[in-house]
């Protein structure tokens, strides 16, 4: 990597034609990526006077520039994203969206049920959303099952069953799992019933009942008459709720709230007319970004570079200007095969949606600050206690483990904002005696410390879930690193738990030797070191029971006649893990090589089984 960059010499060779340019810095790591109609325009703006600190900062720092020609705009807008969402450049506005949107799952069985689908779509069924997290799905799940009673349960609970469960028992199910209960035509109209609610033809569904009460009172059919209507009731008591538009519209409203370099950008999902719910973004900002930038990319990143799974609406809603409208609607518009209109700034109806992003976009950010601003203050009270200058980062470690088996380590740290996940690392501990604590942090102290570690990444403090003995091990593991520390050693700090493991009552060991010191309750500072206790014990129990989980179904495979160890590798190889296996059919399993019609049949009905 060369050491200065001639920008003059530079710029003489760059094209004018459209395209991604990409700068790195000394390390050889890029910083900033983006995009220009007009390549040379765009490069020379750079080296010219600036007032902005951010591009003084950017320019500071780099050495090589990249170009990449593309034919059109639109290129140049998707090989921008890719390169931003590959490279992470610190200079861009990054968008951290890599969580899959959940939906409602109707299947394809003989007696469909209902169920929350998360990730890719293998499943022969159908699929509503999506939803904005699996609140929203298991809320809507609830919903439906007291309006329509069709089954929620496992297909492996189901063909198990002699008789009926207690969903059957209290309305909530029509028990299709045992036959004379239900007839076929019944349960296929409550199937088709909640088809038109989920595409949000309500209305119809109202119509038809209506007609079929009146048929049954016609016909002196009393019960079932009283039956559809407690059914009509409940669906209206549940329409009048929702605040609709009075159009069956598919629509992402989104706006935007900023303050002291933090910005709120707030999503609603609208489908049929309906709000599915919202979510609040806090892209990463670089310092001295302006709104505009912000804004922009986020559009960019969010539609262009986000989870496959996300559907597009047939409306976007911007309460803010959008500098490259027209060329983002076209682009997504042609990915999609379809017209996606961005509209800024709506009447009617649509200003009143604007209206609630913008009230929802305000609280969140105002939220957000606050939090900010308690998190300082329990850092400085956790200094003062600590007699440390100041804190800047703090890490917390926390072992997992079931008698022994699959041990897994946590590290969740800390920074001035609150917690930083995307620094959290899960450590799978092996080669120790199962239930040996000690070895444990041992393994992973080392693992974590024993390397070059970035001067801004050294902890200030790192906290242990143990007591004297876990402290001893870490004090044990700094003594015999070879890592040179550019700052202070962190200060090491065991946390154990109170009598009867209840918060508050913890004591803080500094050293191994003495008693340890116990904080008031009502302590700032003991909060926050709760907080990230906490947090680490979350983090560690969800890895140990992921890895106990995949365990387990990995041993069922070994279990299945059959499958040995080439067939095992094959499966897992094919549908790319595990759970990928887990959602799969009997027709997909079947369509690997060398697993016949009948293994796969007995694969699905073991797996389900066990699941």
């Amino acid at each position: 990597m060369i050491d200065c960059f001639d920008a003059k010499e530079f710029l003489k060779t760059v094209t004018s034609q459209s395209g991604v340019y990409r700068m790195y810095d000394a390390e050889g790591a890029v910083i900033y990526v983006g995009k220009a109609k007009n390549l040379k325009k765009r490069l020379t703006h750079y080296f010219g006077i600036q007032n902005n600190l951010k591009t003084k900062s950017l320019v500071k720092n780099i050495v090589q520039i990249d170009v990449t020609i593309t034919h059109t705009e639109t290129e140049a807008l998707l090989l921008e994203h890719n390169y931003i969402k590959l490279h992470q450049p610190r200079y861009n506005v990054l968008l951290r969206d890599d969580k899959s949107y959940p939906f409602i799952f109707l299947s394809a069985d003989t007696h469909p049920r209902l169920a929350i689908h998360r990730g890719s779509m293998h499943e022969k069924g159908e699929y509503f959303g999506p939803f904005p997290d699996s609140y929203a799905v298991r809320e809507t799940l609830a919903l439906l099952q007291k309006l329509f009673p069709i089954r929620q349960c496992e297909n492996s609970v189901y063909r198990n069953r002699s008789r009926p469960c207690l969903q059957y028992q209290i309305g909530r199910c029509l028990g299709p799992c045992v036959t004379g209960l239900v007839s076929e035509e019944e349960y296929q109209q409550q199937i088709n019933y909640v088809r038109l609610f989920l595409s949000g033809k309500d209305r119809q569904v109202l119509k038809n009942l209506i007609s079929r009460m009146e048929k049954a009172s016609h016909l002196l059919h009393f019960e079932e008459a009283a039956k559809l209507r407690d059914q009509i009731q409940a669906i209206r008591r549940v329409t009048e709720k929702q605040f609709v538009s009075g159009d069956d519209e598919n629509l992402d409203v989104i706006s935007v709230s900023f303050n002291t370099g933090l910005a709120c950008i707030h999503v609603l999902f609208i489908r049929q007319g309906k709000i599915l719910g919202s979510r609040s973004y806090f892209p990463h900002i670089p310092s001295g970004t302006e709104l505009n930038e912000i804004v922009q990319t986020f559009i960019g990143q969010f539609y262009l570079q986000g989870n496959q799974s996300r559907t597009l609406p047939e409306g976007i809603l911007l309460d803010f200007h959008l500098a490259e409208k027209e060329l983002l609607s076209a682009s997504l518009s042609e990915l999609n095969g379809r017209k996606i209109q961005i509209q800024t700034r709506p009447r009617g109806a649509r200003a009143r949606y604007l209206k609630l992003a913008a009230t929802n976009a305000a609280v969140a950010l105002k939220t957000r600050l606050s939090q900010r601003s308690t998190i300082q203050q329990r850092m400085k009270e956790l200094a003062k206690v600590l007699k440390l200058a100041s804190i800047n980062r703090l890490e917390c470690f926390d072992v997992s483990h079931l008698m022994g088996e699959q041990t897994v380590a946590a590290c969740v740290v800390f920074d001035s904002n609150g917690p930083l996940r995307s620094e959290y690392r899960r450590y799978h501990i092996n080669g120790i005696k199962p239930g040996d604590d000690y070895a444990a942090i041992s393994q992973v102290l080392m693992r974590r410390y024993d390397k070059a570690v970035d001067e801004n990444n050294i902890p200030d403090v790192i906290f242990i879930d143990g007591g004297k003995g876990q402290l001893a091990q870490a004090v044990n593991v700094f003594s015999s690193l070879n890592v040179s520390w550019n700052k202070q050693k962190p200060l090491l700090i065991s946390i154990a738990k109170g009598s009867d493991r209840k918060e508050g009552l913890e004591t803080l060991f500094l050293s191994t030797r003495g008693k340890g010191d116990s904080l008031p309750s009502d302590s700032p500072a003991l909060h926050l070191i709760q907080h990230i206790r906490n947090d680490a014990h979350n983090h560690a129990i969800t890895g140990h029971r992921k890895r106990r989980s995949t365990v387990k179904m990995t041993s069922v495979l070994e279990m299945i006649e059959g499958i040995g160890a080439k067939r095992r590798q094959m499966l897992l190889k094919h549908m790319g893990g595990l759970q990928p296996l887990l959602n799969a059919s009997i027709e997909e399993i079947a369509k690997i090589p060398s697993i016949s019609q009948k293994l796969a049949k007995r694969i699905f009905n073991t797996l389900k089984h066990r699941s």
